[in-house]
């Protein structure tokens, strides 16, 4: 009896496992056809956990409001912290405000300064992180936790990988990346478990203005579009 009973709680679980394709590839379609209207986007990363008064919270907003300016939208995970920041700055600058958000038992709650037409919400973090990278044109990361670390990591290594093309990853804040930067170089790279060009894939900024530099200079000659 116990045996028929594990056999039945089992196919219950397969049989939900097969319904929820359905709802992940809601997911997907929903997000390709809003996320392909929009046109160039950079995304900006960062900590729930940053307060308004912080100061990386004020040159997020002041990122988010240059590169606005220089013609790009904003796209953040929607919530507090420091995607409410670039989602205030690039409403600021009168752009493009994008928030990808998701449902967390925490944290997460939908900001005031997403586009109302432009706010996708997820169950799933994989369908969402591919949003991400599919439709952005540049990663902008701040200091944050290991969400924020998922997202660097995973486009350092589809574009290592080659399984999508080569956009700018700008790390914001020295102070805040360098120990981890010089883990990498002098234990990683050391090891020889990543190559030196591999470096070449991450810059480094303090300022709003190095920003916009850096992803004004990488897209010179080169057009915009989805990357995979």
């Amino acid at each position: 009896m116990r045996k028929e009973q594990h056999h039945k709680g089992w196919n219950e679980i397969k049989t939900n496992d097969s319904w929820a394709i359905f709802k992940i590839m809601g997911e997907f379609v929903n997000g390709f056809e809003k996320m392909s209207a929009i046109g160039p986007c950079v995304s900006i990363f960062g900590s729930a956990r940053t307060k308004e008064d912080g100061k990386y919270y004020q040159l997020a907003v002041s990122i988010a409001k240059k590169v606005s300016e220089a013609g790009y939208g904003i796209i953040t995970g929607g919530g507090p912290g420091i995607m409410e920041a670039g989602n205030k700055g690039a409403n600021l600058a009168g752009g493009t405000s994008v928030g990808l958000n998701i449902d967390l038992p925490f944290e997460q709650h939908d900001n005031p300064f997403i586009d109302e037409d432009k706010s996708l919400d997820f169950d799933y973090f994989f369908v969402r992180k591919v949003m991400f990278v599919k439709y952005s044109q540049g990663f902008v990361v701040m200091p944050g936790g290991f969400g924020t670390l998922d997202e660097l990591f995973e486009a350092i290594t589809l574009i290592q990988t080659n399984k999508i093309g080569k956009f700018p990853i700008i790390l914001v804040g020295s102070e805040f990346w360098e120990g981890l930067l010089a883990w990498v170089k002098t234990t990683m790279l050391n090891a020889g478990n990543i190559s030196p060009k591999d470096m070449d894939l991450i810059h480094m900024a303090d300022t709003e203005e190095e920003v916009v530099e850096i992803i004004d200079a990488f897209y010179k000659g080169h057009m915009l579009s989805p990357n995979f």
